[in-house]
């Protein structure tokens, strides 16, 4: 009798907090009045990059785990940091923040780790300054380390070239301090955590369409209001378990409360295009942050088409779906997924020579992957 190669996946799991919304939990809670308690907080390092650039300005923080108390100092009354704003690895932490520092009434320079250094920042620096920011690289290669001068701001309507959560929410942050109103509109819509979560804090915000582009406004506001957040299981963390359950003989798993947002669940429909069987169960929390059990068995998997609208909703999600290509029938193609070249390091470039390792025919193009599974 033979031993299969892999024993099934089989049983149930919760996934860490989603990192997303941990951010942004933190930094709106940071700028609320009162206390704004977060269950589920994923206290990994680029998360906690976030709560030490807050305490640094002068944000009383509790952190134990996943459980979090921020005790909010109001969106105006941040004080200057003693240093340098520390944002490690973290893009996130870095963007977002700097569309805050750029309304206050100090100076402030960003900075992080080498990687950091050399993610791009012009993308959230040409809004900014449209906005009336003084934001400057302080090695002139658009990168960070960046100098922040805090001027007032004006509201703006911006066309943003790419669907970025993180262009769109540090324009968003600065428009609750800029005069008037500050729209944004992409060319398709990325994840909405900012936009959903202002609303929870008391901001008003209208989402609709711009020229067929969805498009998200926010109004000048006095003030934000301390809530208790509920961080769900983060999709980019289930994925893995999505997949080797897909893709390995006799597996079942169920994924307690993962985070189901609609802009963010593309690797749910990439995978169920392959053929793979995934049921969504108990869906809670729909009108915030949607959450909901997720039953995977093995299914085997064929190749398909992965581009355009959809790559907003699983662009961290692409290299564990690269994988789940190269062992799925036919081929796969990934297209539209140049931004994964100015993450932490060039992912399509990553996957392409680690699959290429392991005996995967795997093509890198552009602006994505071809994969012929099997």
């Amino acid at each position: 009798m033979n031993t299969p190669a892999f024993k099934p996946l089989r049983g149930t799991l919760t996934v860490s907090g989603d990192k997303s919304i941990s951010h942004r939990a933190v930094m709106l809670g940071s700028l609320a009045t009162g206390t704004t308690e977060i269950e589920g907080f994923l206290p990994g390092e680029d998360c906690l990059s976030t709560i030490r650039c807050f305490r640094s300005m002068g944000v009383q923080i509790e952190q134990n785990g996943s459980s979090v108390k921020v005790f909010g100092r109001g969106l105006r009354e941040l004080t200057a940091p003693a240093g340098i704003l520390d944002c490690g690895n973290s893009g996130t932490t870095t963007r977002l923040l700097s569309g805050v520092l750029a309304a206050q009434h100090f100076n402030s320079v960003l900075s992080g780790d080498a990687s950091i250094q050399r993610r791009p920042m012009k993308r959230i620096m040409i809004p900014l300054r449209a906005m009336g920011a003084d934001i400057t690289s302080i090695s002139g290669n658009d990168c960070a380390p960046l100098s922040v001068h805090g001027k007032q701001l004006y509201g703006i309507h911006f066309n943003s070239p790419i669907a970025s959560a993180q262009v769109k929410s540090a324009v968003l942050l600065a428009g609750l301090y800029a005069s008037g109103q500050t729209t944004v509109t992409e060319p398709a819509l990325s994840r909405d955590h900012t936009e959903r979560m202002l609303r929870s804090f008391g901001a008003k915000v209208l989402t609709g369409n711009f020229e067929d582009r969805p498009s998200v406004t926010v109004t000048e506001t006095q003030n934000l209001y301390g809530t208790e957040i509920s961080v769900p299981g983060d999709i980019s963390s289930a994925a893995f378990f999505l997949v080797g359950a897909s893709i390995v003989p006799g597996s079942e798993v169920v994924l307690r409360n993962v985070g189901i947002n609609p802009t963010r669940d593309g690797v749910i429909s990439a995978l169920r295009a392959m053929g793979a069987k995934i049921e969504v169960l108990e869906v809670r929390n729909e009108d915030s942050e949607p959450a909901a059990d997720l039953l995977v068995r093995y299914a085997p998997l064929h190749g398909t088409e992965i581009g355009g609208a959809l790559i907003p909703r699983l662009i961290d999600e692409l290299p564990v779906l690269a994988a789940a290509a190269a062992v799925a029938e036919g081929r796969t193609m990934i297209r539209d997924a140049a931004e994964l070249k100015v993450k932490e390091s060039n992912r399509i470039r990553t996957m392409a020579e680690g699959l290429s390792r392991l005996g995967a025919q795997v093509e890198e193009t552009e602006d994505g992957l071809i994969i012929d599974g099997g």
